[in-house]
């Protein structure tokens, strides 16, 4: 069986060469993400990257009220600290594990100099950095613009296709926190799609029972991020020795590292 938590069971590291990878595997340390977890806050300094492997970690804007809203969702598909090799240091966000799991750290100054080798992996992680403005920019859009209950389907969608099964475990309370809402309006928006026989809530747990329903209902902001992980990002086939196969819904397409395809 596939090792659910080796290092190449995220899909950065698994598209690396294997001379690069090679190169890096000492220095990551395998740690365990607590749903949750604060891995930074804002303004903070960033002491290590993350690779999460089956884990979700949520980057939240955090009002001076305390509220907060959710920018962007990172997952297998990415890494969690692009402020190191992007030429900074902190973010204005905090990153919170929204969904338990498994992740790699690597520590901040071997992520800055392997970056700095301009070799496949500084070209992947620009390609990721794209990749995350856009899903940035959009739910920003999303959430000016859209319905609660398609919020949430986008929500859904995108946590789905960074998660092997289709169940979540994530309360209405937590989920208002993400999309920056009143709980009553997740209460109600969560019902509708209960309703249609697209989920089922129960304590604390949301299992998906129909994705092409959501698909259908969901507004435009989730094939617009999806559309273009696909065009940025190397598939997610599985890897000799211990890769990730992707389901058939996986968002994530050829894009090449070594500059061709977009």
């Amino acid at each position: 069986m596939v090792n659910p938590h080796a290092p190449r069971q995220n899909q950065l590291l698994r598209a690396l060469p294997q001379a690069e990878y090679e190169r890096l595997a000492p220095h990551l340390e395998a740690v365990a993400l607590p749903l949750g977890k604060v891995l930074y806050e804002a303004g903070g300094v960033l002491r290590h990257a993350y690779f999460p492997t089956d884990s979700i970690v949520s980057l939240l804007y955090v009002m001076a009220t305390g509220e907060s809203a959710e920018v962007a969702v990172v997952g297998r598909e990415g890494l969690v600290g692009v402020a190191l090799f992007t030429g900074g240091n902190t973010m204005p966000n905090r990153a919170v594990v929204q969904s338990a799991g498994h992740a790699y750290r690597l520590r901040a100054a071997l992520l800055r100099r392997e970056a700095a080798r301009t070799g496949p992996l500084s070209r992947l992680l620009l390609r990721y950095v794209q990749a995350l403005i856009i899903q940035t920019a959009q739910t920003a859009a999303c959430n000016r613009h859209h319905s609660v209950d398609q919020q949430l389907c986008r929500w859904l969608l995108l946590s789905l296709d960074r998660l092997s099964g289709n169940e979540l475990a994530m309360t209405q309370e937590l989920i208002a926190n993400m999309l920056g809402v009143r709980r009553e309006g997740v209460t109600e928006a969560a019902g509708k799609l209960q309703r249609a026989g697209l989920i089922d809530y129960s304590r604390g747990h949301i299992t998906v029972l129909d994705r092409p329903g959501l698909e259908a209902r969901v507004c435009e902001c989730y094939p617009v991020v999806r559309r273009e992980f696909e065009r940025l990002l190397p598939a997610p086939t599985l890897a000799v020795g211990g890769g990730w196969t992707a389901p058939s819904h996986a968002p994530y397409g050829p894009g090449n590292i070594d500059g061709a395809g977009g």
